[in-house]
């Protein structure tokens, strides 16, 4: 499977504490993204999507070394999607995703590091990679989001070393965050992009680029607002850039192609594979 995608998908519940209510469904999310995912690139189908499904309770570093075993895979693509919340270090300059068993005290400590994550891809054997991001900050993380410039946590967003695409939404515990929108829960990233790949996009090529299918996502989102602002009052919206050689499947381009045909699914795949192209056009 050299020449396909390395799909690691990791939903992390951050337990009882009531602080970490955000990552309540993010296990839902991830298993919905691990479910959709492989068979929505156009150039490699399923069969040439390798994905690792990491157990909602594991710890940050089993997470890490899906992530570095993932990027060891000579290959295309490695796409990487992180589900649940996010808390920074007491000086507010990095980000970890909240893992199961965490305290208030000891959240960052034994969370998965955005700086490890980013770094692994980084060095990674593929030629491209992507970070899919469906997470809540809690009110430190989400200040700490907000600050500007050089080594800011704010920083990790605004220059990432990987492209980035998703949502990030604040969340306040108890009664403050009952209207919040949860990572894997209606109105989240995960949400929304998969069921925009299932249903695809009217009047668009056969295959688009995550970029492609951004205003589609967007309009799906709770709230959803132009880049970099808000999508419900207060998140924030991570687009992906434009370019890039990784295409996913539009199913509605197939559906008015073969409108007024009665085609089982089988034979849909079929088509499919045959419509694939053994090289992805040019960016």
């Amino acid at each position: 499977m050299a020449g396909g995608v390395d799909l690691v998908v990791i939903g992390a519940d951050g337990g009882p504490d009531r602080a970490f209510g955000g990552s309540a469904h993010a296990p839902a999310g991830a298993r919905l993204l691990a479910e959709v995912l492989p068979g929505m690139c156009f150039d490699t189908g399923a069969a040439g999507c390798r994905v690792s499904a990491v157990a909602p309770d594991a710890d940050a570093n089993a997470m890490l070394t899906a992530v570095r075993a993932a990027a060891q895979h000579p290959g295309r693509w490695l796409v990487v999607c992180l589900v649940g919340q996010l808390v920074a270090d007491p000086r507010g300059r990095r980000l970890a995703l909240v893992t199961g068993g965490s305290t208030p005290d000891n959240a960052y400590r034994r969370g998965l590091a955005w700086d490890w994550v980013v770094s692994a891809m980084v060095h990674g054997d593929q030629e491209e990679a992507l970070l899919l991001v469906d997470a809540v900050a809690d009110r430190d993380a989400w200040t700490a989001l907000e600050r500007t410039g050089e080594d800011t946590a704010g920083e990790l967003l605004s220059y990432s070393r990987v492209p980035l695409w998703g949502r990030i939404g604040r969340y306040a515990p108890g009664r403050r965050g009952r209207g919040a929108v949860l990572p894997g829960d209606e109105g989240s990233f995960s949400r929304a992009l998969t069921t925009v790949l299932r249903q695809g996009v009217p009047g668009a090529p056969a295959a688009v680029a995550p970029s492609d299918l951004q205003p589609a996502v967007a309009g799906l989102l709770d709230g959803g607002d132009p880049p970099g602002s808000s999508g419900a009052p207060g998140a924030r919206l991570l687009v992906p850039p434009q370019g890039g050689r990784l295409l996913m499947r539009n199913r509605a381009a197939v559906r008015g192609a073969l409108a007024g045909l009665s085609l089982s699914e089988e034979l849909l795949a079929v088509l499919w594979r045959e419509s694939a192209p053994t090289e992805p056009p040019s960016a």
